[in-house]
């Protein structure tokens, strides 16, 4: 059985930096690559049925859009010779990643840096990267 490696992607370009140093490293060791796109979304929320309906055809719209930034990526990866699955999922972003490295018996994930210093919000509450770098069962590259 060959390693996983997962690789956080969101269509951005950090994401996409993230890909191409994972595709050499899963070149270089024969390792499969689980592309992770995770669509936040909170499970607590008290809706009236007009509003399930409604969150109901959003959620089908995000798991098209979401589908529309995965499929191209696997595809490339697998004319890479790379084997390649997507894996689309609701939830805190880096829960879920650190979740699905588990799942999945992951034996490293890759992220792309994402945003400046100078983003306030990530000042204020953690990025992504950092939680991921700070709960994850495994190895973490934050590529720049």
């Amino acid at each position: 059985m060959s390693d996983v490696f997962i690789v956080g992607t969101d269509a951005s370009e950090g994401s996409e930096r993230a890909l191409v140093f994972a595709l050499e490293r899963a070149k270089l060791t024969n390792a499969k690559i689980d592309l992770v796109h995770v669509l936040e979304w909170s499970p607590y929320s008290f809706l009236t049925p007009d509003e399930l309906a409604e969150r109901h055809a959003r959620r089908t719209e995000e798991l098209s859009r979401a589908e529309a930034i995965t499929n191209p990526i696997v595809e490339r990866v697998r004319a890479e010779g790379i084997e390649c699955e997507a894996v689309i999922r609701y939830g805190h972003v880096a829960e879920t990643i650190c979740k699905l490295a588990e799942e999945l018996d992951a034996k490293q994930i890759f992220v792309g840096r994402t945003g400046g210093s100078s983003n306030l919000t990530s000042r204020l509450f953690g990025s992504v990267q950092m939680a991921l770098v700070q709960a994850a069962p495994v190895a973490v590259t934050v590529v720049p």
